[in-house]
């Protein structure tokens, strides 16, 4: 297959920096020496749409050495690093389709050239490969055996698919395993977030006020992260347990309406559209800088934006600066994800886990597809547990086991006070 990237003499440079997350990924490097021997994925050709970064290179070269043959493209038009997706063609000769900062529709063109490989299983990150399956090209669902879903909006529209009847194969959702979601979403995210925006800005954190929109796993990292480097963190939220959640933990909790008269930063991470809306633009006050790290790039309202300002200008690489009247709003990496687009996306350590799990629900699809139906599974405990005993280990770490005794009383009903 042919590849679309920026420069393939970029390898050199992608290798290193691919070697060096390799050295933080354990759990990954332990399936990899599993899987390069037993070839449980062999002549299953894999289509990937994922965030092209050194960790996600790591799963795709396992995938390889699975078996499997292996395409991807960009899961956004900003998350890829052009030496990473150089390294994959000419290194490993994996096809692929990514050039950081490509249009909208290069960016679909691309899904649509990985999908050239006749898929029996998709991985993706934001469902637009398994859409565009769904929604034009459906000669490729008769190869289609399965697939794995990296996350939370994914997931969500997955869910919405199966609801309605159209999903046409199973999807494991790899977001919802214990690994992934309790360490990927939170400390993953609340680091990686808050070092593209202190990249992008050169900004203070410690003594402002900082509002973390949406207390989910990803915001609750991420209002951890930010209150840690000293800023003043506000909480807004829809859900009232999780607003109730968010206050216990320590936060203010008001209403988006309140909070933005007084943000000195403001990051979405809801998964839901204009969450930061025109409205909310006439409330910030002069050098707010907003940011999102949902998944797309419809979090932050900015064709609204765009009609309220007099002027727009680059100010910095990954920050735009819109004039309203006599004060200035700053939008980083366009509205699309942050922490991909302004930096490197999360470290490799939690990555580790949430790619263990691709791989192992890749050979779970394999082996089970002929006994799933066409819905959204969880993955399995015993895979998630196997990741977490796989980097417990890892780590150095021991812990305890039942006794036949403790076992005996938590699996009996007649024992009492």
């Amino acid at each position: 297959m042919k590849s679309d990237v920026k420069d393939l003499g970029l390898n050199k440079q992608g290798r290193d920096r691919v070697e060096w997350a390799y050295r933080d990924m354990p759990v990954l490097e332990t399936i990899n020496a599993s899987m390069s021997k037993s070839k449980p994925l062999k002549n299953i050709n894999v289509a990937a749409c994922l965030h092209v970064t050194t960790e996600t290179a790591n799963l795709l070269i396992t995938l390889k050495n699975a078996g499997a043959n292996v395409a991807c493209c960009a899961s956004n038009p900003l998350s890829t690093q052009d030496d990473v997706a150089a390294h994959l063609v000419k290194d490993h000769g994996i096809a692929t389709f990514a050039i950081k900062g490509i249009n909208n529709r290069g960016y679909y063109k691309h899904i649509v050239d990985s999908l050239t490989i006749q898929p029996n299983i998709t991985m993706d990150d934001g469902c637009d490969l398994v859409g565009l399956v769904h929604k034009s090209h459906k000669k490729y669902l008769n190869n289609i055996i399965g697939g794995t879903e990296e996350t939370t909006t994914g997931v969500i529209r997955l869910n919405s698919m199966s609801a309605n009847g159209v999903l046409n194969y199973p999807i494991v959702a790899v977001n919802n395993a214990f690994t992934k979601h309790l360490f990927d979403n939170r400390y993953g995210t609340g680091q990686s977030v808050m070092d593209s925006i202190m990249r992008a800005t050169n900004r203070l954190v410690a003594g402002k006020n900082f509002v973390v929109c949406g207390y989910g796993w990803c915001g609750k990292g991420l209002a951890m992260r930010a209150h840690g480097l000293g800023a003043n963190v506000i909480v807004t939220e829809i859900d009232p347990t999780k607003a109730l959640e968010a206050r216990m933990d320590g936060f203010r909790v008001m209403s988006g309406n309140d909070a933005f008269k007084i943000a000195d930063f403001i990051c979405s991470v809801t998964g839901n559209i204009n969450v930061i809306d025109k409205h909310h633009f006439k409330l910030m006050k002069d050098g707010a800088i907003v940011s999102n790290a949902g998944h797309f790039n419809v979090e932050i309202n900015i064709d609204a934006l765009k009609k309220m300002s007099s002027k727009k200008r680059s100010i910095r690489t990954d920050i735009e600066e819109y004039t309203l009247g006599k004060k200035k709003v700053y939008i980083l990496s366009d509205g699309r994800l942050v922490n991909l687009s302004a930096a490197e996306g999360h470290p490799s350590s939690v990555m580790d886990m949430s790619f263990a799990n691709q791989a192992l629900c890749a050979e779970y699809v394999v082996k089970n597809h002929k006994k799933l139906e066409n819905k959204v599974y969880d993955v399995p405990t015993r895979i998630d547990e196997k990741v977490a005993q796989i980097k417990l280990k890892s780590m150095g770490i021991t812990i305890d086991k039942l006794t036949k005794e403790q076992d005996l009383y938590l699996n009996s009903w007649e024992s009492g006070t």
